[in-house]
């Protein structure tokens, strides 16, 4: 049976909305433990106002998908959940849209991903710059 393998990323997102491609980060964390093997990475974030996505970056869909989440849940006074800054409580949503976890197949140690798709963490709280992701292998 094999061991799961696990490391964390810090990962700097600013105090903007922001999609940060982290495709390149599994893959040497991969290239790192699977040791060409089939298996399973999961992908998370241990926040409770993040996410993951696996969408194609660089041609638009990223800002797409922000400018989604903008008119979905807007920054203004419409939420219950109030403190941080205005319309924090729209970030406490965002994980049930986008989730905190993705469970991506492992082929020859490599991510087994389609030719456009990359692994994103999607984060909108200004307030908090820092993030951690977590990525675990089980070959």
């Amino acid at each position: 049976m094999s061991a799961l393998r696990t490391t964390v990323l810090d990962v700097t997102t600013g105090r903007s909305e922001v999609v940060v491609d982290l495709t390149d980060r599994c893959a040497r964390f991969l290239d790192e433990v699977a040791a060409g093997e089939d298996g399973l990475l999961n992908v998370f974030v241990p926040h409770a106002t993040a996410g993951v996505a696996v969408i194609e970056t660089g041609a638009g869909s990223d800002d797409d998908l922000l400018a989604a989440l903008r008119d979905l849940l807007p920054a203004d006074d419409r939420w219950i959940h109030r403190h941080g800054s205005r319309g924090h409580g729209r970030d406490h949503v965002l994980p049930a849209l986008v989730p905190p976890h993705a469970t991506l197949p492992v082929v020859g140690g490599r991510l087994a991903l389609g030719t456009w798709q990359s692994v994103c963490l999607v984060d909108t709280n200004g307030d908090n710059p820092d993030r951690q992701v977590r990525l675990s292998f089980l070959g």
